[in-house]
């Protein structure tokens, strides 16, 4: 019997990866091979060569992209089970020997995978010049967030907050409801009522600052460097009647270096998911500024995702389509990084799952709402955002990447911390 056209793809990854494919796999002539009931991967066309060009994670996703690649059933199912087989389970390391090398290049030749590099999808990102320069700071920013605010209105809900939610009701409870409970949060540990100043680094789409401002009473700052935030922003704090309590600037974060004087220090300074677009070398500078915008007393908070071990940035395709230059470090790395600047560590506060109940609602939100998402970012964005969210929510339920509030303080010349004693983590006085 001849070898089908799934089996010579079957062949060629088993090689590659090391064992038995988790998924089932089906080729553009109708042969199928691998587990009943898995989910099934599609290869639509002959024609692998994204994979020779770019093997693993990234020639998947742009195969999947641009719909060389397509997943029938759960694809976060079929993702898991990749992962779980890669990491620890069948899949252990690659078997590829000299002695195989005719072989796997006589079936990539059947199966059309040789030739030209094929062309890039259209929307990576293309930056220039050295990493963290604020003009490629800018780049980077404007790739990610200004893509359409009607698709973030869209995907986020009424609070506009792109950051891990605090879901005090489980994994099913109203994202809104979660959104809004973590701005509660953030504003609880720093103690926020009338009158008090408060800067955030990072504002996004001003779902803090106009929280803080509407429902503690704070005068409040938000920093941006995109565009197209400083304008959402201005136009909600105008329209939400809170211009003389918010103010919203178009700056670059170092523009804070050298803190501000006495009479303008802030009681307290948030950052939230904004850290991991600083970068390892700058992060010093980073966490000196949240420091020195501070009266003795003052609280920050920096809420941010981390990693553990050499693997510091989002990956492959997070980097090329979605938030290029993005790096995490480990908690206790980030930790250390600002006590040397001066402050002091009060509590923190892990928030993984939530973080993959996070990237599921908005999932949800995603597929329900799909032809509309198509309309506005198109199809290839929209497939994008797919597989973003998708493989995002399992980073965190798989524990591969974790996210925090971490409370500080920066204490007074006789070392108080303004705050009394902690009790049972960030409840203080």
């Amino acid at each position: 019997m001849p070898i089908t056209n799934a089996q010579r793809i079957a062949g060629v990854a088993e090689r590659v990866l090391g064992g038995p494919v988790p998924i089932r796999i089906r080729a553009w002539d109708g042969s199928e091979i691998g587990p009943d009931g898995a989910p099934t991967l599609i290869v639509t066309r002959p024609g692998l060569r994204r994979l020779v060009w770019s093997p693993g994670e990234l020639g998947l996703a742009e195969g999947y992209l641009t719909g060389d690649l397509d997943v029938e059933g759960d694809l976060s199912q079929g993702l898991a089970a990749v992962w779980t087989a890669t990491r620890g389970g069948t899949l252990t390391r690659p078997r590829i020997r000299v002695a195989d090398g005719p072989r796997l290049i006589l079936a990539a030749l059947r199966l059309g995978a040789l030739g030209r590099r094929p062309p890039k999808p259209g929307v990576q990102a293309h930056l220039s010049g050295g990493k963290h320069t604020r003009e490629r700071d800018r780049a980077a920013i404007a790739h990610h967030y200004d893509l359409s605010n009607e698709f973030y209105e869209l995907l986020l809900g009424p609070t506009m907050a792109y950051s891990c939610a605090y879901f005090t009701g489980g994994p099913d409870q109203d994202l809104d409801q979660a959104q809004r409970a973590k701005l509660d949060l953030t504003c609880g540990k720093l103690g926020l009522r009338p009158g008090l100043r408060h800067l955030d680094i990072g504002c996004g789409w001003g779902s803090l600052i106009c929280h803080a401002a509407e429902h503690y009473g704070t005068r409040s700052v938000g920093v941006t460097l995109s565009r197209a935030q400083f304008d959402f922003v201005s136009k909600r704090v105008a329209d939400a009647g809170l211009t003389d309590r918010v103010t919203v600037r178009l700056a670059d974060y170092r523009e804070l270096i050298g803190g501000v004087p006495d009479r303008e220090a802030f009681d307290a300074v948030t950052s939230i998911e904004m850290g991991e677009h600083v970068g390892d070398g700058e992060y010093p500078v980073f966490a000196r500024i949240l420091h020195d915008v501070l009266r003795p007393g003052g609280r920050a908070l920096v809420q941010q995702m981390s990693r553990a071990g050499t693997r510091t940035g989002g990956g492959p395709f997070i980097e090329t389509y979605i938030a290029p230059d993005m790096h995490m470090k480990p908690i206790g790395s980030t930790v250390s990084m600002l006590a040397e600047a001066g402050l002091e560590v009060r509590d923190v506060h892990a928030l993984r799952e939530h973080y993959g109940w996070t990237a599921r609602a908005w999932l949800r939100v995603l597929e329900h709402r799909w032809d509309e998402v198509v309309s506005l970012t198109g199809e290839l964005n929209a497939r994008i955002w797919r597989l973003y969210l998708i493989g995002g929510g399992l980073a965190f339920e798989q524990n591969r990447m974790g996210v925090d509030q971490i409370l500080a303080c920066r204490p007074d010349e006789e070392g108080s911390s303004g705050m009394g004693p902690t009790r049972g983590g960030w409840e203080s006085n």
